[in-house]
């Protein structure tokens, strides 16, 4: 039952979204009924001029009638505006509710399963948006009334009737034709231009590399392939709605002219006016209309539709994190207790049963080989990963029950640091609107990245793009380092922190550990150069995902000695043997 109700969870969020412009639904239906009834102006205007004001010859009547008439299409035509304002405004409204709830949605599996849902998230609800802003939701509204007007029509003649509603049946079976056709061609189409996107974002971001290694003509190629598939599938898709668009427009058209044909055959045998035949054929169109803008814009109808389920599946598998009651700034006290990982996608653990304490004032080194669970263990101190069994505690409290707080008591610096389009210190203030120069500053002098940023052509207000620009490896590492360490986190988890500094930046990185330590704080490294452990207190050593070692740092290196002295003194006998 429970995960029946998480499965439904999405489209509940969805529909109750959309369920609070409810009282606008029916301001737009009595303004779609009050346009559907004015658009019988030009059918009864017709007719009364053919029947009435050529009958008679009476210039004042048709004065008359003719004022009217603009009278009543200009009511017509702001009716028919304000139910599109309307309209934009309740998508807008839709949107602006979801859009918070997407977006913390889309970040967070992108953090811990990056697919299809989390880069589409946002395009999803955006296609959601248009249609619910288009003309074409507007036929929905429109189409109910259609049985109105082939009414009229039946009130002119039965067979003007009877022709209106098989034009009306086939232009039904061919929308019904194109939604069953077009419909899996535009969601493959619109598949493969996502991955071309894809695909030119991550070329462009990596530009650097691509034209360092010669990759260019490759890149392209690969691009262009992308690229193809999706305007060869757009072409497709655009193929078969077009198809279908012409064929309705011929037909609607042709059924005006066999109305008019009908009609006039009905007069020559005396059983219909003139004007009757006029208006029967005036009525036609505006019965069908609707229907052939359906036909036209389906792909749109199409694409929202994807959309809609896609958001109903995100938001249903990302939940909505539940309000916490806020906890007070926690020590610098970790306990991880059999710590089993599993990354998101597999099915083989990454961490097991891992066990380790560190305390306030010190820090841990994590060491072992390349695959080993270091990274792992980084993403699931820093919440990112969720641990498949047992737990991390800070300060006695579970990670989870800090919520979205974690990242103001445990500060990470990724193995590759990304910066944001800004300045260097809305990067180090975490992009926070209104934030405390001084603070700013003060996180720059701990991470001992103060005077490399004055040197720099602005200073903190050096403007820097996502792939860090003019500045080095070594100097993005360093603004990073003072990033995690805003706001004055208790826990500092670092994830080969020298893997693009020199001696240097090296020991600016032990510098900033070291305060770190004084202040009563703690910090994580993962590391594979013994100089980024030389402020390390404890070692904890990882052997494929489980605990190979874990204590003070001298016996840690000591029994690794211990242990290689055996296996060469093992491998020298096993030769003389």
């Amino acid at each position: 039952m429970a995960n029946m109700q998480r499965k439904d969870g999405g489209r509940d969020e969805l529909l109750a979204a959309r369920k609070q412009g409810r009282p606008f639904y029916w301001f737009v239906g009595i303004f779609s009924f009050l346009v559907n009834a004015l658009m019988l102006t030009g059918p009864l205007y017709m007719l009364q001029v053919y029947d009435r004001v050529l009958g008679s010859r009476s210039e004042a009547t048709l004065l008359a009638l003719t004022v009217l008439v603009v009278f009543l299409y200009s009511m017509m035509g702001v009716l028919d505006y304000a139910r599109g304002r309307i309209m934009a405004r309740v998508a807008a409204r839709f949107q602006g509710r979801l859009d918070l709830r997407v977006f913390d949605a889309v970040m967070r599996r992108a953090a811990v399963k990056p697919d299809e849902l989390s880069v589409t998230g946002l395009k999803d609800l955006e296609s959601v948006q248009r249609l619910m802003s288009s003309p074409v939701l507007m036929a929905f509204f429109d189409i109910p009334w259609t049985p109105l007007f082939v009414a009229a029509i039946f009130i002119f003649h039965p067979w003007l009737g009877f022709l209106a509603v098989g034009g009306g049946l086939v232009l039904v079976a061919v929308t019904l034709l194109n939604q069953g056709l077009s419909r899996d061609p535009t969601l493959k189409s619109n598949q493969a231009m996502m991955r071309a996107e894809q695909s030119s974002e991550q070329i462009r971001s990596e530009a650097e590399m691509v034209q360092s290694l010669g990759m260019r003509a490759a890149a392209f190629k690969r691009w262009h392939k992308a690229r193809s598939a999706a305007l060869s599938g757009q072409i497709n898709s655009a193929d078969i709605v077009g198809t279908f668009t012409v064929t309705t427009k011929t037909f609607r058209l042709f059924l005006q002219s066999a109305m008019l044909g009908l009609g006039a055959y009905l007069v020559l045998q005396g059983e219909l006016t003139a004007g009757a035949m006029i208006a029967g054929s005036i009525l036609m169109g505006r019965a069908l209309a609707p229907i052939e803008l359906l036909i036209g814009q389906w792909p749109a109808v199409t694409r929202a539709r994807k959309g809609w389920d896609n958001l109903a599946q995100l938001l249903s598998e990302v939940p909505p994190e539940e309000a916490r009651l806020p906890l007070p700034k926690p020590r610098a006290s970790l306990e991880v207790s059999q710590l089993t990982v599993v990354p998101p996608g597999d099915h083989q653990a990454a961490l097991r049963l891992v066990s380790f304490t560190l305390n306030p004032g010190h820090a841990l080194g994590v060491i072992g080989s390349s695959g080993a669970g270091k990274s792992t263990l980084a993403r699931a101190i820093t919440g990112v990963w969720r641990p498949a069994g047992g737990k991390i505690r800070l300060d006695g409290a579970s990670l989870e029950q800090y919520g979205q707080d974690l990242g103001q008591h445990i500060g990470y610096l990724p193995q590759r640091v990304t910066l944001f389009d800004g300045t260097i210190a809305e990067n180090i203030a975490r992009l926070l609107e209104n934030p405390d120069p001084e603070a700013i500053v003060a996180a720059a002098r701990k991470a001992d990245a103060h005077e490399m940023i004055l040197k720099l052509p602005d200073g903190y207000d050096t403007r820097v793009a996502a792939a860090g620009g003019r500045l080095s490896g070594g100097q993005m590492q360093r603004i990073g380092l003072a990033r995690a360490m805003y706001g004055d986190p208790m826990i500092l988890v670092l994830d080969e922190p020298n893997s693009n500094l020199d001696n240097e930046g090296s020991e600016a990185v032990n510098r900033a550990i070291r305060t770190m330590k004084d202040e009563g704080r703690s910090v994580i490294i993962m590391a594979h150069r013994p100089s980024a452990i030389r402020e390390c207190d404890m070692l904890l050593m990882l052997e494929n995902g489980a605990r190979a070692a874990f204590g003070p740092k001298e016996e840690v290196l000591r029994s690794m000695v211990k242990n290689h002295d055996q296996i060469s003194r093992s491998a020298g006998h096993g030769g003389v043997r």
